[in-house]
């Protein structure tokens, strides 16, 4: 039998994912943005989504929602909201929402958890937040839990991921558990030296090189995805992405799925003098008017951002350019740079699907912080045989109201339901794109 996992601060499922591949089933999801919910429920159709803040939900109402019954829950983990020590913007010690720590650690203890693991951003090991990090420390201490130290900052560019995105881990386990250890790192970043004992990781062009062009496809100004015979010759990374054979689900369900579907793509109308401005730019160095960044074929994504949600204007995140086509990437290139793979889909906007994205752990960081956990606590690794089939598409087209309406809660507030014009705007697109289904031919 598979072990038992829960996500606390799901979003639209990066961890879950990862987690997943590594041989857990993740039960339940706890995720308190409605859009986001919908999009884990729709790549997770048999695991639990409590659409609601983990503040509001208890161990007991975890357990009901996921069946579980008596049964173990083998690990916890979660990467709670990080806006109030980030590294980027203002550090406040005292944001009200780092008491979302203290509510992860009272949920595995409610859970009777034999495993713990918190993402989270690298701000928390620096300067006085670092005081915060050894007091949570202690709180898992003082809730039966042995924090592995010192703590590990993992860079996804090392394990297989063409981006570098640093994040803080915590694991631990039960007292009298063994505890686990951090994962090595299993390839050199393609933007470093090559190393006789690692391959080399793989690039934007390794990642984006065989993706048909969204550019060509006219219904993708109307939809998010197309059917396409117009695939190129994958890289090793691609072939993973694109689940062309077993390896690419690893310890996960195979998911029902419609291979020649390019998906997340909807178009960008960029101007011409935006496109040539973007032509114009070297890839590896910055555009100097939109001061988006080019992708150089043979080297690494930046950190790819998640924007600001509706509550905090609902700006979108800036997504790089594209190494060779006159655009920034699309949000399943985004989804390419960071390791999920291309069954695993997004909200339909541009704005939401490329939210979803930069809030997410990469699937193959995930993965590797899972593994530990498997060789600590002597799992036995299976590989399912059933397939899952995907949810309704409806879900992937749900703006903030459908999607609060969906999980029967309130609608949360938002600076942007009180611009009309961008409200207006946002329902068209949502009007629009909610005819992708089903996906449209080429």
């Amino acid at each position: 039998m598979r072990p038992v996992a829960v996500d606390l601060f799901a979003g639209a499922g990066g961890m879950s994912l990862g987690f997943e591949q590594a041989g857990f089933d993740v039960v339940a999801a706890v995720e308190i943005d409605p859009v986001h919910a919908a999009t884990h429920e729709f790549n997770f159709p048999d695991c639990a989504v409590i659409c609601g803040s983990v503040s509001d939900v208890s161990g007991e109402e975890i357990r009901k929602a996921a069946k579980l019954g008596e049964r173990r829950v083998d690990l916890v983990f979660g990467g709670p909201p990080c806006q109030g020590f980030s590294l980027i913007g203002k550090r406040q010690l005292d944001d009200p929402r780092n008491s979302l720590l203290k509510d992860f650690v009272r949920i595995a203890r409610e859970l009777d958890a034999s495993y713990v693991v918190l993402e989270n951003v690298k701000g928390l090991t620096v300067g006085k937040h670092r005081a915060m990090l050894d007091e949570l420390v202690q709180l898992f201490e003082e809730a039966g839990y042995e924090i592995r130290l010192p703590w590990r900052v993992l860079d996804a560019a090392d394990f297989g991921v063409p981006q570098h995105r640093e994040r803080l881990f915590l694991m631990g386990a039960k007292k009298g558990l063994p505890v686990p250890v951090y994962p090595s790192a299993t390839c050199t970043p393609a933007d470093a030296e090559p190393s006789d004992k690692l391959s080399s990781g793989p690039s934007c062009k390794d990642a984006l090189g065989d993706l048909p062009n969204p550019d060509k496809f006219a219904s993708l100004k109307s939809g998010d995805s197309v059917r396409t015979k117009s695939w190129g010759k994958p890289s090793e990374y691609a072939q993973i992405m694109r689940c062309v054979d077993e390896s690419g689900w690893f310890c996960g369900y195979r998911r029902g799925f419609d291979s020649t579907a390019l998906t997340s793509s909807a178009y960008t109308d960029h101007s011409e003098i935006s496109r040539r401005r973007f032509g114009a730019t070297e890839p590896g160095t910055v555009e100097p008017i939109s001061r988006l960044f080019k992708l150089h074929p043979n080297g690494l994504s930046n950190t790819l951002r998640a924007g600001t949600d509706g509550a905090r204007g609902a700006f979108t995140s800036p997504r790089p350019i594209h190494y060779s086509a006159r655009r920034c990437v699309t949000v399943r290139e985004m989804a390419r740079l960071h390791g999920f793979p291309d069954w695993f889909r997004f909200n339909a906007t541009k704005w939401h699907g490329a939210r979803q994205i930069g809030n997410a752990v990469p699937p193959p960081l995930a993965r590797a912080v899972a593994g530990a956990i498997v060789t600590a606590a002597s799992f036995e690794k299976t590989k399912p045989d059933e397939v899952v089939e995907l949810g309704s598409p409806s879900l992937l087209s749900m703006d903030l109201t459908t999607a609060s309406n969906h999980f029967g809660i309130q609608k949360p507030p938002s600076k942007r339901d009180r611009k009309s014009g961008a409200k207006k705007r946002k329902q068209a697109e949502i009007e629009r794109l909610r005819l992708m289904s089903p996906i449209a031919a080429e």
